[in-house]
């Protein structure tokens, strides 16, 4: 596999997206809600990407496009429009809808639950499975666990105002993590409790 999965840091990121197409909407509508700039090429768009912020372009002026983004992505259904693209796109990241494995990023199937975002990239094999297993994964990830990881960044935070040390603080998260009052306190949705009961924790190491 040639493919590194990485996160990029979208606010302000210009986003040029030929085409306005199902895919192309879709790929929009990530980048719109994690505060990128984005403009589209095509024929029109859905009121929700207008009430979003995006513009729609023409695909006359895609040489333009092309310089002010940052990022294109290729989703057109007009192979010679988007091999130009392309073609004149080689300084930039592009992610090709048509192709992936011929562009540089790739936009795999996302979904957060809580504050927990969870990608899965089949590599292009199938994207039907991807949904498949983004089903299951849904399946098992319980509000406990949201919790729990609200509680381990709290705890985290707290242990880097006394202990210098990552690995003694990872020690102590560990005991946090298998504390059982501290589960009893999440299983009956106790979050302040815990968080005090944490505090208590904490004071006894100074």
């Amino acid at each position: 596999m040639d493919w590194t999965a990485l996160y990029l840091k979208t606010p302000d990121l210009n986003v040029f997206i030929l085409g306005t197409g199902e895919v192309a909407t879709r790929r929009a509508n990530k980048f719109l809600d994690h505060g990128a700039n984005v403009k589209l090429a095509g024929n029109s768009l859905s009121e929700e990407l207008k009430h979003k912020g995006a513009v729609l372009c023409s695909t006359e002026n895609v040489d333009e496009l092309v310089d002010w983004a940052d990022l294109v992505v290729v989703a057109s259904g007009d192979e010679e429009l988007c091999n130009h693209v392309c073609g004149i796109a080689q300084n930039k990241l592009i992610n090709r809808a048509d192709y992936p494995q011929e562009g540089d990023v790739i936009i795999p199937t996302s979904f957060n639950i809580g504050e927990i975002e969870i990608s899965i990239f089949t590599n292009g094999k199938s994207p039907l499975m991807a949904r498949q297993l983004r089903k299951k994964i849904q399946s098992i990830i319980t509000e406990e666990d949201i919790l729990e990881i609200e509680l381990q960044d709290y705890a985290r935070r707290e242990l880097k105002n006394v202990i210098e040390d990552q690995k003694v603080r990872r020690k102590y998260l560990y005991g946090i993590f298998e504390d059982e009052e501290i589960n009893d306190l999440i299983k009956n949705k106790e979050i302040d409790k815990a968080k005090s009961y944490i505090d208590n924790l904490i004071r006894g190491l100074n």
